[in-house]
């Protein structure tokens, strides 16, 4: 037997109220119902990182969420990021760091450094590498999204 439950959640921006079944997680939310395919699932285990929105402006791990948990909450996305095709200073700096090969923890390590530099808008070396280590990357070596996050900071 499975049980539907209403919930209302701003989304970049925009109000959304859906019926949800109680076990769906906010990752299969976000990418099944609303479309949202940028937030991608890798282990679905909290692990690689590859799923992390904001929640209320703290970075999450959307596959260890339910969707139902985030009632009445606010949510970004990675493509929130970018809501009229303008590139954030982040995502340029990524693109010009050539921080991303293949793109697949691109979503999650965005949303991760844009809480990060929210809260921490000058950082050392050392607190990037803190603030990223929860984000698997297998292409880069971290050396090109550690310097694109460097670059927009306020050092």
């Amino acid at each position: 037997m499975t049980t539907n439950r209403s919930i209302r959640v701003t989304v970049n921006g925009q109000e959304y109220q859906r019926e949800v079944e109680v076990r769906m997680t906010l990752a299969d939310f976000l990418r099944e119902s609303l479309d949202l395919t940028g937030t991608h699932l890798g282990c679905e285990h909290g692990v690689c990182g590859a799923c992390t929105v904001l929640l209320n402006g703290e970075a999450v791990r959307s596959c260890l969420m339910l969707a139902v948990q985030t009632d009445g909450a606010s949510i970004e996305t990675v493509e929130g990021l970018a809501p009229d095709g303008e590139l954030t200073s982040l995502q340029l700096a990524f693109q010009q760091n050539h921080a991303l090969q293949c793109g697949f923890c691109t979503p999650g390590l965005l949303m991760t450094a844009t809480a990060f530099l929210r809260e921490t808008p000058n950082p050392t070396e050392e607190q990037i590498k803190d603030a990223i280590s929860g984000n698997i990357c297998r292409c880069t070596g971290y050396h090109s999204i550690i310097q694109a996050i460097k670059d927009v900071s306020q050092s």
